[in-house]
């Protein structure tokens, strides 16, 4: 499969997009949808060429139109086909319902679903819901989308997951959880983030020989971070002549008592992606540790944050958060740093100190996970989930800077006169305690090689995330340290590495 497009759009605008090839361009409409059901039904013979038995579930929209016509070919090749429609076959109109009479002219007659069970198929299409579904899933939908996932069998999905949202990747009630989705003319923002890496499988992607004009105008709701594109362009080769000054200072603040690990983690992260100087302000008992244990961090004791002052002069950027506390010896470092002129990266507790007296900067990138997204705007957890990318854009308007809303499809939203950038790497093998910190390390030395922020911050994310996809490769996911992936930062960091 060749790599996806950059570009991702909101419902909205592939309905317009639609529309435009349909009556601007002059592409028949029954044609747009016969594409879409052969682009399916060859995504789907690909990957499962030993299916005999195949269910297809309808839909009374196009979506349900796409799947007549899959029905119809999957019956061409041979296969044993049976076809349900959910809610009422009357509701069909246009081109679904040429492509439904077609099937039926081809002796496909479909029954109502009635809670039937699915699992004696060998393969299921869901073209039930389209991506024009904005309210909780019910009735035979639902009934039909439960079926799908009690299953246990691979299910095809047609544009999007049955009960996705297209724009926010919440799910709506209930949705498909899908092996294989084929989206078409624009990838939907929801397949990216949210719950839709989960429910939606491999993305394949058909344009349906659209043309590229009818997007060329459009400005995308958002943008794919993918490492394979952004690192060789963010990571050229290094000077000849260039020395340790020159790959700039980074100081970590952070690692109170019982907490040290986070800021070693966050240092180490740092050097390996390329800083060259890697100075650490964290209590007096463990600066001896760390001295011991990682000679090429400087670890510095500091108790107060005048302290600092002498430290915060010889640095070009500033991390503070891993490991901070929230007791009185992190909130006066926090202020000291907050009152340096210097870039920031934030994270951790600094978030949490941050969100109990906000403030605004220009030259800081904001780090929160969504429990700190939550705190930072007084919301809660689910209310950032529902729309993450509403969450990123929101933080970055109270804040200002850069914010990166970390998690599945972590979301970079800078100015917003650029589209936020979705990554598309990593795993849940990632999903463990210091994985933040490391993020933090990565985004502070890039912004310290002269990156500026909003580029440290979307690079830093994608160079993590596929550190993380290279760990995982090596020994799975399960048990995966955040340590597992400071060998494979120094890889990719490198011209090369990512393709090695």
């Amino acid at each position: 499969m060749t790599e996806l497009p950059a570009e991702l759009w909101r419902a909205e605008q592939v309905r317009e997009f639609d529309r435009i090839a349909i009556e601007e361009v002059g592409i028949a409409g029954i044609r747009l949808m016969s594409r879409a059901g052969r682009a399916t039904w060859a995504a789907a013979a690909a990957r499962w060429p030993r299916a005999r038995r195949v269910a297809v579930i309808c839909g009374g929209g196009n979506n349900g139109g796409d799947g007549y016509v899959i029905a119809r070919l999957a019956q061409e090749a041979g296969l044993e086909v049976t076809l349900f429609h959910a809610g009422d076959p009357g509701r069909l109109r246009g081109d679904a319902l040429t492509a439904a009479q077609a099937a039926r002219k081809a002796g496909l007659e479909p029954r109502p679903f009635e809670g039937d069970d699915l699992a004696g198929f060998d393969l299921l299409v869901d073209a039930l819901l389209g991506t024009g579904l904005d309210g909780e899933v019910r009735g035979s939908a639902r009934a039909a989308i439960e079926a799908m996932n009690n299953a246990g069998r691979p299910v095809v999905a047609v544009d999007i997951p049955s009960g996705l949202h297209a724009d926010t990747g919440a799910v709506l009630g209930v949705a498909v959880g899908a092996a294989v989705t084929v989206t078409f003319i624009g990838l939907k923002v929801g397949l990216f983030t949210g719950e839709g890496p989960d429910r939606a499988g491999e993305v394949v992607f058909h344009d349906l020989e659209v043309p590229p004009r009818v997007r060329a105008e459009a400005r995308p709701a958002a943008t794919r971070l993918a490492a394979s594109r952004e690192l060789p362009a963010r990571l050229p080769p290094r000077p000849r002549t260039l020395h340790k000054g020159g790959a700039g200072h980074v100081l970590v603040i952070g690692g109170d008592t019982g907490l040290l690990g986070a800021v070693r983690m966050a240092g180490e992260a740092a050097v390996r992606s390329g800083a060259g100087l890697v100075s650490l302000a964290t209590r007096h008992t463990h600066a001896p540790l760390i001295a011991a244990a990682c000679p090429f961090l400087m670890a510095h004791g500091v108790e107060r944050g005048e302290d600092l002052a002498e430290l915060l002069e010889r640095v070009d950027v500033v991390a503070v958060g891993p490991g901070l506390g929230r007791e009185l010896w992190g909130r006066a470092l926090l202020e000291v740093a907050l009152a340096a002129e210097r870039p920031l990266v934030v994270d951790a507790d600094a978030l949490n100190l941050l969100a109990e007296a906000p403030r605004d900067r220009a030259d800081w990138v904001l780090t929160p996970h969504p429990g700190e997204a939550a705190r930072l705007l007084n919301t809660d957890v689910a209310a950032i989930q529902a729309d993450r990318l509403a969450a990123a854009a929101r933080v970055q308007e109270r804040y200002q800077g850069v914010c990166v809303l970390k998690g599945a499809g972590t979301v970079v939203q800078g100015e917003p006169v650029q589209p936020p950038a979705v990554a598309v790497d990593g795993n849940p093998g990632m999903a463990v305690g210091g994985m933040g910190d490391l993020l933090t390390g990565v985004i502070a030395a890039l912004m310290a090689q002269g990156l500026g922020s909003e580029a440290a911050a979307r690079t830093g994310v994608a160079l993590h995330a596929a550190a993380g996809d290279g760990a995982v490769a090596e020994g799975g996911e399960r048990g995966l340290a955040p340590t597992d992936l400071l060998p494979w930062l120094r890889r990719l960091a490198n011209p090369g590495g990512a393709n090695e």
